[in-house]
């Protein structure tokens, strides 16, 4: 195996491959073409589901883009979002903040190891270093702590933002206090009032 492309999984001809078989690059998967891939068989990237040749499906045998079903080639209108529908063309026309696009493994190079990983990965010395991976929720707080002010901001413009629902998700705690919430409830309430009196006039 070439220590150059850094595969920890076997035949690969693709680079950062962590699954075995590919011919595309960091790929946790086996047997994809496609890059990014955690299913199998894919032409595809990005896809959690296996034999699609279209992109960032969780279904199969798909050759339309970001489907959860099966054997699709026209892509849905309607998808939803925070657990409520959303069109297609407004979810893909919002800006989305860059810290979403996060990655779960992260090449150490042998002069950044500490001596624990070097302890634990006696082979950085033939390959150069080694690919630690992160827990899903860890690498979602690593990268939402990394953000800019304005990224994080585009999160809560997201269409159907919820809290909650992005919580449960990313562990990432983003409500507001109640007594902040119960203040721009009034504040709400007052505005409206303002334009009753404004009426009224």
């Amino acid at each position: 195996m070439d220590n150059e492309n850094r595969n920890t999984g076997g035949w690969n001809t693709g680079d950062w491959n962590t699954g075995n078989r590919n011919t595309g690059n960091r790929n946790t998967g086996n047997r994809n073409t496609g890059g990014w891939n955690t299913g199998g068989w894919n032409t595809g990237d990005l896809n959690t589901g296996d034999w699609n040749t279209g992109n960032r499906n969780t279904g199969g045998w798909n050759t339309v883009d970001r489907e959860n079903g099966f054997f699709n080639t026209i892509e849905v209108q309607k998808i939803r979002v925070f657990n409520k529908e959303c069109s297609l063309e407004t979810w893909n026309s919002c800006k989305k903040p860059s810290f979403l696009f996060f990655k779960l493994t992260e090449w150490i190079s042998s002069n950044k190891m500490t001596d624990a990983e070097k302890d634990a990965n006696p082979t950085h010395k033939i390959t150069g270093g080694y690919l630690k991976e992160y827990e899903y929720k860890e690498a979602f707080k690593r990268s939402y702590s990394g953000a800019s002010e304005e990224d994080k901001k585009l999160l809560l413009e997201l269409p159907n933002f919820d809290a909650d629902v992005f919580l449960e998700i990313s562990g990432i705690d983003v409500r507001k206090p109640d007594n902040v919430k119960e203040i721009e409830r009034i504040q709400e309430r007052i505005n409206d009032l303002q334009k009753e009196l404004d009426k009224l006039k």
